[in-house]
């Protein structure tokens, strides 16, 4: 075993250990945490060709073949990152020609800790040792900073609640210090690379399936908090036996923060899999401080909502709630969004933690309200659909036969105001209408006013494919906006609202068919029927006389019928028959 030393570096042109002039270790709560002391100049910017890898599992051959096989095609790399569980569960006649020199990686290895306590024998020294020729322990925690100024922030192990943690476990204190540690400077704006075994509870909120692993249940919420802070612009995991690369998420909010570099999670699998799953991943970076802040800021077109944000509610709670040093909070300190599901109960002890968060209930209107549907004054032969949290019905006075709503059965003012659950209801209705719509050849058209309404109405309006283009629409809103000197911004598809206007603030928003939306804080005053108008005029449905709800009257027969029609049509699409 060789034992690393402080004041070494890893080369970035080489990828093996060297030892670096004026350097020195710093931060010696963090295992190998190197810091060169002399900032990397911007003449030679050449990204780093890296690779990571899933659970190793203790096949060592069929890994470094396989990265044999890859270099020789591609070239070399300059670093291999292992995360999850490197050597396997039964002993390894393998590991030994490596570990005594017999065999050899062909690149710079660098693996994390153990996640069971049979592992643990392998790791002899807790702050970080060479294992084998070209293959290296980085410890329990810390960051590594390279000759390059690449900087990979590490995580060994899995969470546990209990204090002492055993040896193949994190707790809330090694998270906070190894966040502390990096956010000491006023300069910080994130890190290069994170590596955890576990996955982030949570990650899988605002953004694409990640196949059979339910990420609401599964995962650390400590590394959700990790990854919340340290902004990764890539971070690894493992253990779960699947690859799933996650949809790019920013780390700013929308209209709010400066813009900032998007974080990339993935998920690898374990080597050699029967599935043929992928275990490798090749990438190319350039570090983070080395990189022109426009070009760093960018934000690719598939970018989503942060999924482990928290609502402002939910950030004041925590403000008022348990200091983080004491211990009983620790399972609660961190809230993910409001897509996830209940947080972990404490277990034993008298703890005065905080009580599981139930679901929120709905304010009781003030006065008669038109659109609770426990109210007398709803009209309820208009009614298509009722779910658990929401109902579907025909707009009065639609702009075409088939325009409808979604409503919330309770009394929500608007979509900010929704909880958790009434909020992907909504998100199912609308998946559903939609499929409805384009089973008849049209594009669906929403959008929202939360000015002088007291109940949440979400417009659903049919325009035929044959009428006009999604960029016809989305251009006859931005135009008729400017005319009337309103600001119309375009935000990213896969935004959330609820992030973006506060409870109780007026706002219009539309989401057009690609997902696109485009949303206008209002100040002042707003033209009550600018939805409709915008629809009804000469670009898109060519109606104007209709852009009144009031100018298009119907008999109480006439309505009935159309809702019976409409109901059969969306039969097959509607998911509150199947409960």
């Amino acid at each position: 075993m060789r034992r690393l030393t402080g004041g070494r570096v890893w080369s970035s042109h080489s990828g093996r250990l060297r030892t670096g002039p004026r350097c020195e270790r710093r931060a010696p709560s963090l295992s190998r945490s190197f810091i060169c002391s002399r900032r990397p100049g911007r003449m030679a910017q050449k990204p780093l060709r890296l690779l990571a890898c899933g659970d190793v599992e203790g096949k060592f051959d069929v890994l470094f073949n396989r990265i044999r096989a890859i270099q020789k095609k591609s070239g070399n790399f300059d670093l291999l990152l292992c995360v999850g569980d490197f050597f396997g569960s039964t002993p390894s006649t393998e590991w030994e020609e490596y570990r005594t020199g017999v065999k050899r990686a062909p690149i710079q290895t660098y693996v994390l800790g153990a996640n069971d306590q049979e592992a643990v024998k392998y790791f002899p020294d807790v702050d970080g040792c060479e294992l084998a020729e070209n293959i290296t322990y980085l410890g329990r925690k810390g960051v590594f900073t390279g000759a390059s100024g690449l900087q990979i922030a590490y995580l060994s192990g899995t969470e546990s609640l209990a204090e002492p943690a055993p040896p193949y476990s994190f707790t809330f204190k090694d998270v906070s210090s190894l966040k502390a540690a990096l956010q000491a400077t006023s300069q910080f704006k994130g890190v290069d690379v994170l590596l955890t075994s576990p996955w982030p509870k949570g990650v899988g909120n605002f953004g694409n399936a990640s196949g059979d692993v339910d990420t609401k249940k599964k995962g650390s919420s400590l590394i959700s908090h990790l990854a919340m802070d340290l902004k990764p612009r890539y971070h690894f995991a493992a253990l779960e036996k699947t690859y799933y690369e996650r949809l790019p998420y920013r780390n700013h909010t929308v209209l709010q923060e400066t813009a900032q570099h998007v974080t990339r999670f993935i998920a690898l699998a374990n080597v050699g899999n029967p599935e043929k799953r992928k275990y490798l991943y090749a990438f190319s970076i350039l570090p983070l401080n080395l990189m022109d802040m426009a070009e760093l800021v960018k934000q690719p077109p598939d970018v989503t909502e942060n999924p482990y944000r928290k609502s402002g509610k939910e950030a004041l709670s925590d403000k008022q709630g348990l200091a983080p040093q004491e211990e009983p909070a620790c399972q609660f300190f961190f809230d993910l969004s409001k897509k996830q599901g209940k947080k972990r109960q404490s277990t034993g002890g008298d703890s005065k933690g905080v009580s599981p968060k139930q679901p929120r209930k709905p304010p009781q209107p003030l006065g008669p309200c038109w659109f609770c549907l426990a109210s007398p004054e709803v009209e309820k032969h208009l009614v298509v659909s009722i779910g658990t949290h929401c109902y579907l019905a025909l707009a009065k006075g639609g702009l075409c036969d088939d325009h409808v709503l979604i409503l919330p059965i309770g009394h929500y003012q608007s979509v900010v105001d929704l909880s958790r659950e009434v909020v992907e209801e909504v998100e199912k209705y609308k998946c559903a209408v939609r499929q409805l719509f384009k089973s008849k050849g049209k594009r669906c058209v929403l959008f929202e006013r939360n000015y002088r309404s007291h109940h949440l109405q979400l417009q659903v309006v049919p325009v035929p494919l044959s009428c006009c283009t999604t960029d016809d629409i989305k251009e006859a809103f931005i135009i008729q906006a400017q005319e009337q000197q309103m600001e119309l911004l375009e935000i990213p598809e896969h935004s959330d609202i609820q992030q973006i206007a506060q409870p109780g603030a007026p706002y219009f928003y539309v989401e057009l068919d690609t997902g696109e939306k485009l949303f206008h804080r209002i100040k002042k005053s707003f033209p009550l029927h600018f939805g409709r108008e915008v629809l009804a005029g000469e670009a898109i449905l060519n109606i104007p006389n209709k852009s009144d709800w009031r100018q298009c009257p119907r008999s109480r027969e006439e309505e009935e019928a159309l809702a019976r029609l409409f109901r059969k049509h969306f039969q097959p699409f509607d998911f509150a028959l199947e409960d």
